[in-house]
């Protein structure tokens, strides 16, 4: 596949994403952040019982981060819906982000941060492809901006020149 023709899948997903926002009523949500380069992301999950089997039955998401993040997320929740847990946890990031074509080097993280976000959704455990969020924040958007509560803040004052 050419960088044309995954840029042109990467933008479809973009311009039409699936299942991007919050889910009130999940079963569990999974959060983590790349320190490497600051994206975020959120992943609700939904399972329902279905012959016998409890099975995915929805996914959404939300994410700070680049607009191969939001594809990969985006591709990732049709990918999962209707798979067991176990199903789902034996994908990579490579197999959530197999309908966009192959990444290049520098975005793999990305396939990473969904798979690490699903993984934490599905099993509680933070992943360890990116550092878990703060679990206490109502919103990504506050995790995103949490301090610690030991961290402390400097005011710096600049002397105007004497003349």
């Amino acid at each position: 596949m050419s960088d044309h023709d995954l840029q042109q899948k990467i933008h479809d997903a973009i311009a039409n994403p699936k299942n991007i926002g919050e889910m009130t009523d999940a079963d569990s949500v999974g959060t983590v952040g790349s320190p490497d380069c600051g994206d975020m992301l959120r992943m609700w999950v939904k399972f329902k019982d279905e012959d016998g089997r409890r099975v995915i039955d929805r996914a959404t998401f939300q994410t700070f981060g680049c607009e191969t993040a939001i594809a990969v997320a985006s591709v990732a929740t049709e990918l999962v819906a209707g798979k067991t847990v176990e199903e789902a946890l034996s994908m990579s990031g490579a197999d959530l982000s197999a309908p966009l074509g192959a990444l290049p080097p520098m975005k793999i993280h990305c396939a990473q941060l969904v798979e690490g976000a699903l993984r934490s959704a599905l099993t509680g455990v933070p992943s360890p492809m990116a550092a878990p969020l703060p679990p206490q924040t109502a919103t990504l958007i506050e995790s995103f901006t949490a301090r610690p509560e030991n961290e402390r803040t400097v005011k710096v004052v600049l002397k105007p020149k004497a003349s």
